[in-house]
């Protein structure tokens, strides 16, 4: 069974880069045609997805947040790693991974996703934006 597990500061200021890593066990980032994802609940609201990295390195994000995120990995260590730029006190919230798989090469997650979209998660780590 895959388990993923987030990792990085829980308070980060404003204007600086968000780091997170997810570090995947029980199974690998690179296996064909699965895909790694970063989500978020802001406070009182819905999942919002952020972005994927795919078995092949290939990278998506959600438009609203693309100009400010990146997400890259490392395969010796089975990890993917979130950066989000300038950060403000909107970016507050739980930040998930999750992964799904397989999917067709066309796959595009929900902009606003539920539990049941993404096969594996994370437990969730608590991110506040704040001097």
């Amino acid at each position: 069974q895959v388990q993923l597990q987030e990792s990085g500061p829980g308070l980060v200021k404003p204007s600086e880069t968000l780091s997170l890593t997810c570090t995947v066990s029980g199974g690998s980032i690179t296996t064909n045609y699965h895909y790694w994802s970063f989500i978020r609940r802001p406070p009182g609201k819905g999942l919002q997805w952020i972005g994927y990295i795919s078995y092949s390195g290939n990278t998506d994000y959600n438009p609203s947040l693309k100009s400010r995120t990146s997400i890259s990995r490392d395969t010796s260590k089975n990890q993917f790693t979130l950066h989000l730029r300038s950060v403000t006190p909107e970016d507050t919230g739980v930040y998930f991974c999750a992964g799904a798989g397989p999917k067709d090469n066309n796959y595009s997650p929900p902009l606003y996703p539920t539990m049941v979209d993404f096969g594996s998660w994370g437990q969730g780590t608590q991110v506040t934006v704040s001097s």
